[in-house]
């Protein structure tokens, strides 16, 4: 069998193929196998999420995940990493992140591989797949009874990702879900660039929304000089489309109406960006204050406009120009339509001895080593059964 893509899911499936005794070589473009694992997590590698669930998951068809993801857990991949010594640490909300290096994860996978016996081809550009899985590659020709797909989706173009899944799932008659960058910082548009202009650098806990979609995150944004980003805003990308809303709580758990009532009843002259910046970072208030054109005293607020000070703070609407692109973003959603594949084997339903996994199918993990774990998952579900 063979391999397109010595990535994480690729890497997996190579290795549990190769333990169950097949002749598995992986061929990689690049140089170097791995390249996505050794930045990501900032270079530690967010590997897996403890927590995750099917509904941590974006594709058409919300279902497809459950079957792999519940024969590879996180504990199953957490009990790798633990035999070969690599500590870790836990972060937020089930983040499990290495301690030193993700290079750890990517030398424990090569180990993983060259024990089963496992055979990687790197700097192998394949150049054309015929029926029969015959391969053309710069390194020569391949023939094989099995063909696995991982070579993941368009995000970090410079990383070397390609539309090449996306062209042989197209060839061998399969359907393709319009890719878009998925946790990806959303840009301003003109009017709400100069609003905001000078705040990059800014940080605050808020809770993002697509009100379209029924979704919401609280965690971190960040303004950026051309919009916003941080984990909130890059979770509410993968759910967000052109020319709809995203809504964003700047005060969340804060009642903000009642703050400015109890400050008006005592009395106090305090200003509403005074009052604001307990709750804000002082530049962010002071900015919200003069966009929103609030220049009165707390007590001299009417309670109509107390209702809309403390409404507009708590949904803000504003409506992207778009995403920073592939480029920035962390993966991507759409791919290989999981109509046409196997849930349990990750098998093309229609051409047998082919198979798709990791990010080039239509299965996008959230935020938080959701990715990852879809990635483990799903190769072991195809390398398990090829």
């Amino acid at each position: 069998m063979v391999i397109i893509g010595a990535g994480a899911a690729g890497l997996m499936c190579a290795m549990e193929a190769g333990r169950r005794g097949r002749q598995v070589v992986v061929l990689e473009h690049n140089a170097q196998i791995g390249r996505k694992i050794l930045i990501s997590g900032g270079g530690r590698c967010n590997f897996t999420n403890r927590y995750t669930t099917p509904e941590n998951f974006l594709s058409c068809n919300p279902h497809f995940a459950k079957s792999a993801l519940a024969r590879y857990t996180p504990r199953d991949f957490i009990a790798l990493v633990e035999r070969h010594g690599i500590p870790y640490h836990e972060k937020t909300l089930g983040q499990l992140f290495c301690d030193r290096d993700a290079a750890e994860i990517v030398r424990m996978l090569e180990a993983e591989c060259a024990a089963a016996g496992v055979r990687i081809v790197t700097g192998c550009v394949v150049t054309e797949v015929r029926g029969g899985f015959e391969l053309e590659t710069s390194r020569g020709g391949f023939r094989c009874a099995a063909l696995v797909i991982a070579t993941g989706g368009l995000s970090i173009p410079k990383m070397g990702a390609t539309r090449f899944g996306y062209d042989v799932a197209r060839q061998f008659g399969l359907g393709v879900v319009e890719c878009r960058p998925a946790l990806a910082p959303l840009t301003f548009g003109a009017a709400d660039r100069e609003q905001f202009d000078g705040l990059a650098g800014v940080s605050t806990e808020v809770i993002a929304a697509v009100p379209t979609e029924g979704t919401a995150f609280r965690e971190k944004m960040l303004f950026t000089h051309r919009g916003v980003s941080g984990p909130a805003i890059l979770q509410a990308s993968s759910y967000w489309r052109a020319g709809k809303t995203v809504e964003i709580d700047l005060a969340p758990g804060v009642d903000f109406a009642a703050s400015l009532a109890a400050c008006r009843a005592a009395g106090a002259g305090s200003e509403v960006r005074t009052l604001l910046a307990r709750h804000l970072p002082k530049r962010l208030a002071d900015r919200w204050c003069q966009v929103q054109g609030i220049g009165k005293s707390v007590a001299a607020l009417s309670d109509r406009e107390v209702a809309a000070i403390a409404a507009d703070l708590h949904a803000w609407h504003f409506q992207p120009a778009g995403t920073e692109g592939f480029e920035k973003a962390e993966v991507t959603a759409g791919g290989v339509d999981t109509a046409g594949l196997s849930s349990k084997s990750m098998e093309c339903r229609n051409v047998p001895g082919l198979y798709f996994i990791g990010e080039v199918v239509d299965v996008t993990g959230q935020l938080g080593g959701f990715n990852f774990q879809w990635a483990w998952a799903s190769g072991a579900a195809a390398g398990r059964a090829v």
